[in-house]
């Protein structure tokens, strides 16, 4: 009963939130990434180009593998002729009507001349400096060297590899020395592995608590104080965190933010569930609504002002 109240405020809190920084996503990203994550690993064994950064362009330049380029031409990358190209062209319009796109034969040879074309290429050779795990900093090379001329190009790859969690492909490029250690920065920061995604609701951060989550953890993956973070939630340290609470990242509002007025109070919840599915600090919404704090508990059908 207790976990159905906790997905019960989770949903409804859903309702009030968007995700930061994070796109939607779909299944046939994830059919992409399953059909070709292989190949791009096999690419970064080769070329040392993160495997991240190979699928997440991949995605974004052939829209998952659907757009017209990538279905007639098997062109994945929106790489064009350049004088060099002595294969089959196609023409589209880009930046400028009709250019050349090479074409391939199939989609394993685009994956090899991406690979060749940022290898060979003068401008990326600062990229293959770069740690073969640092996704962030091959994406804003990339744009930096002009690969493509859309300004949120960097940013869009870097969503990409964080919503699907391509960054975890990366760690097959790395030698036994780097995969050691590693390994060790995982078990001190379990969370890099797989992040927590922040919402937004009430004008506040949070994220939602998964099974295992502790307030040390969650502090050390945002970097907050765990004691923060107790005390951002009305709760106290002796609290062991369930999969399903609402945990937010800064300390709550006085009161709801428009249009939320008033609550009707629904069975099982109580003062600090409500609290926290409207971001009020429970202080406050025992106070406006005049009520003491040892003593009172909300029943079912009472209407409770939020401001």
């Amino acid at each position: 009963m207790k976990s159905d109240l906790r997905i019960t405020a989770f949903v409804l809190l859903l309702l009030l939130a968007i995700p930061v920084e994070a796109q939607r996503r779909n299944s046939s990203y994830h059919n992409y990434i399953k059909k070709y994550s292989s190949i791009a690993v096999e690419q970064m064994k080769r070329y040392k180009i993160p495997a991240s950064i190979t699928l997440a362009q991949g995605l974004l330049e052939s829209g998952a593998g659907k757009s017209e380029l990538a279905r007639k031409s098997n062109n994945h990358f929106g790489i064009k002729c350049h004088s060099v190209w002595r294969g089959r062209k196609v023409y589209y319009d880009d930046d400028a009507r009709g250019e050349c796109f090479r074409a391939y034969r199939k989609v394993e040879d685009s994956y090899e001349d991406h690979s060749e074309f940022l290898k060979s290429g003068a401008r990326y050779a600062f990229l293959f400096k770069l740690k073969i795990t640092d996704y962030k900093g091959w994406a804003r090379g990339l744009k930096k060297a002009g690969y493509a001329t859309d300004p949120s190009y960097a940013n869009r790859l870097i969503t990409i590899i964080e919503d699907y969690e391509l960054y975890k492909y990366d760690s097959k490029g790395m030698s036994r020395r780097e995969l050691r250690r590693w390994k060790k920065l995982i078990k001190k920061k379990p969370w890099l592995l797989n992040p927590h995604q922040p919402y937004l609701a009430n004008g506040l951060v949070y994220v939602v608590a998964r099974d295992g989550d502790t307030f040390r953890m969650l502090g050390g993956e945002f970097d907050i104080s765990w004691k923060k973070l107790v005390e951002y939630n009305d709760l106290h340290k002796e609290y062991s965190l369930e999969e399903g609470d609402i945990i937010y990242l800064k300390k709550k509002n006085k009161k709801a933010q428009a249009p939320y007025i008033d609550h009707v109070v629904r069975s099982g919840e109580s003062m600090h569930s409500i609290s926290q599915m409207y971001g009020i600090r429970l202080k406050n919404l025992y106070k406006m609504n005049k009520k003491k704090m040892d003593e009172y508990v909300p029943e079912v059908g009472e209407r409770l002002r939020l401001r």
